[in-house]
């Protein structure tokens, strides 16, 4: 389900509540290994979950999120703050953040989507079970990683962020596979290593390359 920024940042609120209406957490979070899963939340601050450790939704509004080498959590959800999935990491449903980056480790599986309006996706061998969707992000698929249901660019309007003049740049790098199709609403650069294998491209032009990486932006 598309869940708009501002409908986002009242769920996520509401979540920070406690029942009797006062904030569980404001300021940082740590969660250590051997502690029985729990949600993990706050309102100003971050979240970070050690390795090996476990999770139930870890949701903050002001912060980033940190999921340790081969930690697991059912969800990763912020406002504003980039996203980090360790190697070897787990992350059973979406991963979500309306500003901010997204990067999987080596061995990182995420079961649900990969979703933002603004900032890089950077995935290094992972695995994505129900593909990535922004407005303004840049998108690298790194050397053997495997995306599951597609890469979807949607359109600007409805979003109040200004994304200049930057045009994205979409890199399906060596041994890469994304299976789906490649939605793009807007201008994109799509570069797409002759190793990889992707769906059907609407919107774009794939533009192959070989070697390692793409040229360098232009």
């Amino acid at each position: 389900m598309r869940i708009p920024a501002v409908m986002l940042l009242t769920v996520l609120l509401a979540a920070c509540m406690g029942p009797d209406g006062s904030e569980r957490v404001n300021g940082s979070v740590e969660v250590a290994a051997g502690q029985p899963p729990a949600d993990a939340s706050t309102v100003n601050g971050g979240i970070r979950i050690a390795p090996g450790a476990a999770v139930k939704a870890a949701t903050t509004v002001n912060g980033s999120i940190s999921i340790g080498e081969r930690a697991s959590a059912e969800s990763a959800t912020t406002v504003n703050g980039a996203i980090k999935v360790g190697e070897g990491a787990r992350v059973a449903g979406d991963v979500t953040t309306v500003n901010g980056a997204v990067t999987l480790g080596r061995g990182a599986d995420v079961g649900g989507e990969l979703h933002n309006v603004n900032g890089a996706f950077t995935l290094e061998g992972a695995h994505v079970g129900r593909g990535i969707r922004t407005v303004g992000g840049d998108i690298t698929v790194g050397a053997g990683s495997r995306v599951e249901g597609g890469i979807t660019y949607e359109p600007t309007s409805g979003f109040s962020i200004s994304f200049g003049k930057h045009v994205p740049r979409i890199v399906i790098g060596p041994d890469a596979v994304v299976q789906g199709p490649l939605k793009f609403a807007r201008e994109v650069q799509l570069y797409v290593s002759d190793r990889a294998q992707v769906g059907e491209v609407s919107g774009a032009t794939p533009m192959p390359f070989s070697g390692d990486q793409p040229p360098a932006e232009r």
